[in-house]
C-alpha cells in the first residue's frame, strides 16, 4: 500500500484556484503544471487542483464531498479561523456551529468545492 495520499479538487481554472487555495491554507504548491497543482500538506499527504476533467463545473452544482482543516485549540480556533476566512471574502456555506465531533463550519472555494474546518480528533 502507498505511504502517501492525495486528495484531488475538480477546478476550472488551476493557476486561479491554487491562489485562492494558497492564500488561504497560507502555503505555496510543491509542484505546479498548468492544469495541475499540489500542495504538500505534510508527510505523505497532498491536496492537487486538477483542471479540464470536467465541463461546465459551476458553483451551483451540489457538491457531497469536501476538504476538511483539522485544527487544534479548541472552539476559539475555529471562530476565529471563520473569522480571519470571512475578512478574505471567502463565501460561506455554513457559519460555526456545535456537532458531535465538536465545533465547525464550511466555506466554498470558486468553483463550489467545499471546504470543512473542524477541530483535530
Amino acid at each position: 500500500m502507498s505511504s502517501s495520499i492525495v486528495f484531488i479538487v475538480y477546478v476550472n481554472d488551476a493557476p486561479e484556484a491554487a491562489r485562492f487555495y494558497a492564500d488561504l491554507l497560507e502555503i505555496k504548491p510543491g509542484f505546479q503544471t498548468p492544469g495541475y497543482i499540489a500542495f504538500d500538506l505534510g508527510e505523505g499527504v497532498d491536496l492537487a487542483l486538477w483542471s479540464g476533467q470536467l465541463d461546465g463545473l459551476t458553483p451551483a452544482v451540489p457538491r457531497t464531498s469536501e476538504v476538511c482543516l483539522a485544527l487544534p485549540g479548541g472552539p476559539e480556533a475555529i471562530d476565529g479561523q471563520f473569522a480571519r476566512w470571512v475578512e478574505k471574502g471567502v463565501r460561506v456555506v455554513s457559519e460555526p456551529r456545535d456537532e458531535v465531533f465538536g465545533r465547525t463550519f464550511v466555506v466554498a472555494d470558486p468553483d463550489g468545492n467545499l471546504i470543512r474546518v473542524a477541530p483535530v480528533d
